[in-house]
């Protein structure tokens, strides 16, 4: 083969190899490398949310915002059979699937609606704190402009409110870890007076209080660690994939087979073309 013709097949080579170019990781013979760390320096030296940071955005957490991540992904690991999510994994595994297909069943349940509320929630923090920034006024009057933009509408404000909970138990949990780091200097304390403000704004003129849920604190603490809004979501399926994990492994247990929504012998109700049941 001539020179030009060696030059040409190296080319070629070298573009097939630039096709998955990755600065995540490096894997070669005896070399295993995540961001430029080799793995032996980080097992038994780096816990597993450390390495969940530092693959997906190459920085290395201080301790205080390990503590907060950590937090987030454990409070948001499960919420019972009653969430889409879990009940679907449960249904999908009683089907004969492996317990990977059931993983996949149920986090692909998590969409705007079913497991959105915090990607949405830190878009709008952040938009907050820019607006604060700009001077349209302090995090109050930025808030209650926010409530009613979403009110005329038609918008739920996401991060607030509970279906199931009249108090979210983890809110006060996770907000005294923010406000613990904030104290600290580790994150900045702007997402949190915005999300407060929020809550105030929201609760105003209301008979009852409209309280910060799940979706909102965590929401907060990503905000707070810098994290784009998207990957607040990749975050969250994470780790409610842990949750999914559990059920399906436990509803496998059971050996029950084609275990579908409704118990037998109950079906659902026939409504015709009049859409009634009468």
């Amino acid at each position: 083969m001539t020179g030009s013709g060696q030059r040409a097949d190296q080319t070629q080579i070298d573009d097939v190899r630039q096709w998955w170019a990755t600065s995540v990781s490096r894997i070669e013979p005896n070399v295993i490398e995540y961001r430029e760390r080799p793995i032996a320096d980080l097992i038994g030296q780096s816990s597993f949310v450390d390495v969940i940071w530092l693959l997906v955005t190459g920085r290395d957490l201080t301790p205080g915002e390990a503590r907060l991540l950590d937090a987030a992904l454990l409070s948001s690991a499960d919420h019972g059979p009653q969430a889409p999510s879990i009940a679907s994994a449960r249904m999908a595994i009683t089907c004969g699937i492996g317990l990977n297909s059931a993983i996949a069943n149920g986090a692909n349940t998590l969409g705007d609606v079913h497991g959105g509320a915090g990607q949405q929630c830190v878009a709008l923090l952040d938009d907050m704190c820019t607006r604060i920034a700009a001077g349209e006024g302090d995090a109050l009057e930025v808030a209650r402009a926010v409530v009613s933009e979403h009110r005329s509408a038609k918008q739920f404000v996401p991060g607030f409110g509970h279906r199931f909970h009249t108090v979210d138990p983890r809110r006060d949990a996770l907000l005294s870890l923010v406000k613990e780091a904030v104290a600290a200097e580790t994150v900045s304390g702007d997402p949190l007076e915005a999300g407060l403000a929020l809550e105030t704004a929201l609760s105003e003129g209301r008979r009852k209080r409209l309280p910060m849920n799940i979706d909102g604190a965590t929401a907060i603490i990503y905000a707070s660690l810098g994290c784009p809004p998207e990957l607040a979501r990749g975050l969250f399926v994470l780790s409610r994939s842990v949750g999914i994990l559990a059920h399906a492994w436990e509803e496998r247990q059971s050996a029950r087979r084609i275990k579908g929504p409704l118990p037998p012998p109950l079906t659902a109700p026939y409504i015709g073309l009049s859409g009634t049941t009468g």
